[in-house]
């Protein structure tokens, strides 16, 4: 009888124990969805390979949150809105954007007042000329034609002319290419943009290293869950950009391209500037932004598929923001006054002149190398091609 008891009193042991792992699983059950809430929305389906448009270091953006700093939007940059007319192209116009560089506003006179009076003048000097040709030496009024074999005040005047039109466009076009590519003056900003297939990154060298990556901003349709669009704040369909190159404004801007691929070019109409990204190579120009705003432009060199998504946005601000932005991304401003020093790398130079005088003196110490010894190429079997040579090294 006893016995029996103990037994009884185990078996509701065992009941009471699998009861309370029961009531645990549903627990763990119950809160397992509330941690798949909290979980990260699927990235969207990668594209096919060599036609991704964004940046190696790009990531799905964060929610939104609150700046750390009034003068700081989304992306980082002072808050600026977007001027209706400036800066951006402007459905059904006509005619150049509104400058906001000294080139810019030189180049937009000399379109207006010089070349368009001149090809206008021209064009309706041909055509008069065709039409009273056309009119008097029609065979009703003019049966017998002229032997005039040459006339020497027309001869005279279809050489002054020509030449005066064209000294008339090449004075002014002069003093402008020679603007356009003036060196930067001491105390600029250097900004380096470096294409790539198919996005922008820029380095301030003079300004603690800053370096950002510049993706153009997708619709709302083209994006997962979670990641951010682009909307009107941002700029125009195909021009906006997450992040934007920030510059002051009434300061010089050194700016130097380069590309890591293929040649791309830096272009914002407003600026009145285009300037090739070649390979290695690094090409230097000069501006000065007039007015503050927001400024767009794109990549205006074919290369490749997604050459049309690799757009450029450019917001100029007043110093003292600036200084505020570059403070706020880890940077330091330079002296006011002290030239621009840094060293801009080559692309594919890897050898500093330190590290190649180091390897001349050691070259010195240990002498010239002994080649007397050569290797044996390794035997190979190359099948049915019956290649007599050995085999070779790949990329040699």
């Amino acid at each position: 009888m006893t016995i029996g008891m103990r037994i009884s009193g185990l078996k509701g042991l065992a009941i009471a124990a699998s009861l309370a792992c029961t009531g645990l699983g549903t627990i763990a059950g119950a809160a397992a969805p509330q941690g798949a809430v909290a979980a990260p929305a699927p990235q969207a389906a990668a594209e096919p390979a060599g036609v991704s448009n964004t940046a190696p270091t790009s990531a799905a953006a964060p929610a939104t949150a609150a700046p750390t700093s009034p003068l700081l939007a989304q992306n980082g940059a002072p808050a600026t809105t977007i001027q209706p007319g400036i800066g951006i192209p402007v459905d059904g116009e006509m005619g150049l954007q509104p400058q906001v560089t000294k080139n810019g506003q030189f180049a937009h006179w000399m379109h207006n007042a010089v070349l368009l009076p001149v090809i206008t003048a021209i064009c309706l000097l041909v055509l008069a000329l065709l039409g009273w040709v056309v009119v008097r030496y029609r065979r009703a009024a003019n049966p017998i034609p002229s032997k005039t074999s040459h006339n020497t005040t027309i001869e005279v005047l279809w050489t002054l002319l020509p030449v005066l039109a064209l000294v008339a466009i090449a004075v002014p076009s002069i003093g402008l290419l020679q603007a356009q590519f003036k060196p930067a003056p001491a105390g600029a900003v250097t900004l380096k943009a470096i294409g790539n297939q198919w996005y922008w990154t820029y380095q301030y060298p003079d300004h603690g290293g800053i370096e950002l990556t510049a993706n153009m901003l997708k619709e709302r349709g083209e994006v997962a869950p979670g990641e951010r669009f682009r909307t009107d704040a941002d700029g125009p369909r195909l021009l906006a950009a997450d992040n934007r190159v920030v510059l002051p404004v009434g300061v010089p801007i050194r700016l130097i391209t380069t590309s890591n691929d293929v040649i791309h070019s830096w272009a914002i109409p407003a600026f009145w500037m285009k300037l090739d990204a070649v390979p290695g190579r690094l090409n230097e120009t000069s501006f000065t932004i007039d007015k503050p705003g927001l400024y767009f432009g794109q990549c205006s060199e074919l290369c490749g598929p997604r050459h049309a998504y690799m757009p450029i946005a450019v917001q100029a601000v007043p110093p003292a923001q600036f200084a505020a932005w570059v403070r706020a991304k880890g940077g330091q401003m330079p002296g006011s006054a002290a030239p621009s020093s840094a060293v801009i790398p080559q692309p594919g130079a890897d050898a500093s002149a330190g590290a190649q005088e180091a390897a001349n003196a050691a070259d010195a110490a240990t002498g010239p190398a002994d080649n007397a010894a050569t290797e044996t190429a390794p035997a190979t079997t190359q099948g049915a091609t019956g290649n007599p040579a050995g085999a070779g090294n790949a990329g040699q």
